[in-house]
């Protein structure tokens, strides 16, 4: 019960925050320059069609105005609709999202399993081994992401033609051409993510082996893996499940450079076009619906927290 009613009191403070992100995003992009109606009927539109059509919209109303109208709809659950092609921005939405969750929860795995082992390696082997990955960290994460993104295109698209060169297949249609799909935009995003946990699980188990209780473990004769398996891979492992939340949430801003340069038809290319063709609808719903992964995401570390250790409180 304890759990239930800190998730909803989580919840409720979340509403604030949906709130005036929801505001702030409606305002700066009501606030960019550009012509939606002259957009939507082209260059040949004279002024009295594009009036009309902007009257049609409601475009031609005060941003005070729009955002109420979008806000209760959106509160009954009604997103609106896109200004373009008349679809419902939650079913925009709920197309684009698995393209999206399959490159963030693919990248985030990926990045925890080979982060945790090479860090664990390091942490154990010490020496050679850790001064190694102290340079590959220190590399992978200082290569641009796009940059990364085209050498991996020339090289495994273009030469080896191993992998498709956009698109993406759903897991429904075929596991290994979705596994296909996602290779290369995984591999790109997880480089430098593999190299931070990696050297956080070091950090942190190196520093456990050191810790007082860990010495006294060792002297009453508790084997060495007992200790690794039970105390410090446990102990060290809180700090990782922080930053893996962290990564989640920087991964959202990853994967809209990544679906754009691979082609993947997610909820980042719906950003970038709705974005570049002023669609106010579809951006809400972009907005709205990354701060709810976000605040889901940041749930759930916390409670993963607190399982890992009972004297941290969830908030």
């Amino acid at each position: 019960m304890r759990i239930v009613s800190t998730i909803a009191r989580r919840l409720l403070r979340s509403i604030p925050l949906l709130f005036t992100v929801s505001l702030v995003s409606f305002v700066l992009a009501s606030l960019r320059p550009g012509d939606t109606a002259g957009v939507i009927l082209g260059t040949g539109a004279t002024p009295e069609q594009k009036a009309i059509l902007t009257e049609q919209l409601g475009l031609d109303r005060s941003v005070a105005e729009q955002y109420w109208s979008w806000l209760t709809d959106a509160v009954r659950g009604d997103l609106g609709e896109s200004l373009f092609s008349n679809e419902s921005v939650t079913d925009m939405l709920a197309n684009r999202l698995p393209a999206t969750l399959s490159l963030a929860l693919l990248t985030l795995i990926v990045s925890v399993v080979v982060g945790v082992v090479l860090g664990s390696i390091s942490a154990i082997r010490g020496g050679a081994i850790a001064r190694s990955l102290d340079g590959l960290a220190l590399v992978a994460m200082s290569i641009p992401s796009f940059w990364f993104a085209a050498v991996l295109i020339v090289v495994f698209v273009v030469n080896f033609e191993i992998f498709p060169a956009s698109g993406y297949v759903p897991f429904s249609e075929s596991p290994s051409m979705w596994l296909k799909s996602l290779a290369l935009p995984v591999f790109c995003l997880a480089t430098s993510a593999v190299a931070g946990l990696a050297m956080q699980m070091r950090g942190q188990m190196v520093s456990t082996f050191q810790s007082d209780y860990v010495r006294s473990l060792r002297a009453n004769g508790l084997p060495t893996r007992s200790i690794l398996y039970r105390h410090v891979l446990k102990n060290s492992a809180a700090p990782v499940v922080t930053l893996s939340g962290l990564l989640v949430v920087s991964l959202i801003g990853g994967t809209v450079l990544m679906e754009s340069i691979f082609g993947i038809a997610g909820l980042g290319t719906l950003a970038v076009e709705a974005t570049a063709t002023h669609n106010l609808p579809v951006i809400q719903g972009v907005v709205v619906l990354f701060t709810i992964i976000v605040i889901a995401v940041n749930l759930l570390t916390d409670l993963a927290q607190a399982a890992l250790n009972p004297r941290v409180e969830v908030s």
